[in-house]
């Protein structure tokens, strides 16, 4: 998913910064952080090597003091401190976003939402022209419309939006689709010729630019050709950042996630992250991957170095990499054909070839880095472990914990090669329910599908592995992520793959202890033990309990470095229940 770099103009212009910056601590506020917090009369899951459950928790200012039985803790709180009254409700670690694009769930402050149910309300083609048309109405003419989340395999037509489609909803504004899947995209006749694309314009490598039988664009744009359209469509002011970034933030809070990660970006955009971040606008701890083909001078020459941006808040982590697509847009890379194809042959493409995959890997692992690369088909995932091996072999790493981002059909061997090689996986398993049946019927076929995000078979090689949502390629709902973790079911209802289900507890570690050891921070995040930083997270009942309870436990209250940040139908939370 490539979303952030397309909203890369978004970030800082440089004669904004001192403004932006005086304007945002003017509105900008922290909640009040007690000295001492005793949390009692609940159940507290504390995620810890044995999964551990508490009947008290104590936290002095950002960091938890004592973990264990009430009547202790107690006696250990001073006579001022805060007393918490869980009420019989479950407080758990805030929950971690292993694998994400922050704040790309605020998009809709700045974009047309093409969703299909059950995220959205769009069924067909039809739908998409009429909110483009009103959309349309409130922009000045020649300015850009762009929209985003559509999703051909749920429309009507069983097809993507034309060029010719676009242009009759407006042929006064250049208009781009950014799909569901954040690979592709499609422009209306006025945006291609604003991109500069015409007949002769080649295919980019790693991209296509679809054509019709007599050589003109349809509008359709495949990977690396997004690149020539969505800069453009995308060009947002600092302030629309600013309004993504708030929307996302809440939303990420009403999801009790605590550290937020931004999965793919260039420098500005990492800086502008970073300002929002130091300034305390985003309440979320920010884990941020550079993109490595659009941070690489600035890595190389020193202007961005992550150590120098490093805060309790704010880290970047690992250097991204993209080695194929999506699935469900026919650009990940497999090793046999997708099921169902106008061409029986096909089975993708790389983004990169090998030769360029493994110079750049060798490159990072070697100076130090970590490494995330994303890797859907299997094909592109034996790319990706041939390029690291070769890396680890020219600089060993005893634990170099290199993540392949979203490993949807890795193999039994393949998860077998990571632990070998010091690696681990982060699957996107809602997968099983948005696209599980379509992988069936159309893009895998019935045997490749049941093994989509084979988390059972990664725990059995006991090779540790997180969960994502990719968002906003599907909303930020980790009770949808567990669930799916837990029973794979499909939209349909069916079980897709019943043997690659996971139990609860497995799932909340995905999301917890193991994301945060998967970034490096198991030491300070991700369970509820002394010395952590009390980022907590309140549900109103057990998700331990029983699985359908997942689609159902709200968020209650959520707590980062001790702060009280949010509390379900407030607008401010309380400093004792």
């Amino acid at each position: 998913m490539r979303l952030l770099i397309k909203i890369a103009a978004a970030v800082i212009v440089l004669g904004l910064v001192v403004i932006a910056g005086v304007w945002l601590t003017l509105h900008t506020s922290r909640p009040p952080l007690p000295d001492q917090q005793l949390f009692v009369n609940g159940r507290i899951l504390t995620m810890d090597s044995q999964n551990r459950v508490a009947e008290a928790l104590l936290v002095n200012g950002e960091q938890i003091a004592a973990v264990g039985d009430e009547a202790r803790l107690r006696a250990m709180a001073g006579a001022d401190a805060v007393v918490v009254d869980l009420q019989g409700q479950t407080l758990l670690p805030g929950f971690i976003d292993a694998h994400g694009h922050f704040p790309g769930t605020g998009l809709s402050a700045r974009g047309v939402d093409l969703s299909s149910p059950p995220i959205g309300t769009v069924k067909s083609i039809a739908d998409i022209q009429a909110l483009l048309r009103r959309a349309a109405e409130q922009l000045d003419d020649g300015q850009w419309l762009f929209a985003f989340g559509y999703d051909d395999s749920l429309l009507t037509e069983q097809r993507h939006p034309t060029r010719q489609d676009l242009d009759a909803a407006s042929s006064n504004h250049p208009i781009y689709l950014l799909h569901s899947s954040g690979h592709l995209g499609v422009a209306n006749s006025l945006g291609l010729t604003r991109a500069g694309i015409t007949g002769d314009t080649p295919d980019p490598e790693g991209g296509e630019i679809v054509r019709d039988p007599d050589g003109r664009a349809t509008g359709l744009l495949l990977e690396h050709a997004t690149d020539l359209v969505a800069p453009l469509a995308m060009d947002f002011s600092f302030w629309d950042f600013i309004a993504m970034s708030d929307l996302a933030a809440k939303q990420y809070l009403q999801a009790g996630v605590t550290t937020a990660q931004s999965g793919g970006v260039d420098t500005r955009f990492l800086r502008g992250l970073k300002l929002l971040s130091d300034l305390g606008r985003i309440p979320q701890r920010l884990i941020v991957w550079p993109l490595a083909d659009k941070s690489a001078a600035d890595l190389d020459d020193g202007t961005l170095r992550p150590d120098a941006l490093q805060t309790d808040r704010f880290a970047v982590k690992a250097i991204k990499l993209i080695a194929d697509g999506s699935i469900q847009g026919y650009t990940a890379h497999l090793h046999q054909p997708y099921y169902r194809h106008p061409d029986p042959a096909f089975r993708g493409f790389a983004r990169l070839s090998d030769e360029a995959l493994a110079e750049a890997l060798i490159k990072y692992h070697c100076d130090g880095f970590q490494l995330a690369i994303h890797g859907n088909g299997d094909a592109a995932i034996d790319s990706i472990l041939n390029g690291f091996a070769e890396a680890q072999a020219q600089c060993p790493n005893a634990d170099p914990r290199a993540i392949v981002v979203h490993a949807q059909t890795a193999s039994e061997a393949q998860l077998q090669r990571m632990k070998a090689l010091g690696m681990t996986p982060s699957f996107f398993v809602a997968h099983t329910f948005f696209w599980g049946d379509r992988h069936r019927q159309r893009f895998l076929g019935p045997d490749r599908a049941a093994r989509i995000s084979p988390l059972h078979d990664a725990q059995k090689e006991n090779l540790r592995f997180t969960a994502h949502l990719d968002s906003p390629v599907v909303p930020m709902d980790i009770g949808r992520l567990l669930w799916s973790a837990t029973t794979r079911e499909t939209r349909s209802g069916e079980v897709l793959g019943a043997d690659q289900r996971v139990d609860i507890w497995q799932a909340l570690r995905a999301v917890t202890i193991d994301a945060a050891w998967q970034s490096f921070e198991e030491a300070r995040l991700g369970s509820l033990e002394v010395g952590k930083q009390a980022d907590l997270v309140l549900l109103d009942r057990d998700p331990t309990t029983d699985r359908e309870s997942l689609l159902n436990f709200n968020v209650e209250r959520v707590w980062i470095g001790g702060r009280c940040m949010y509390q379900r139908n407030r607008e401010q939370c309380v400093s004792a229940q």
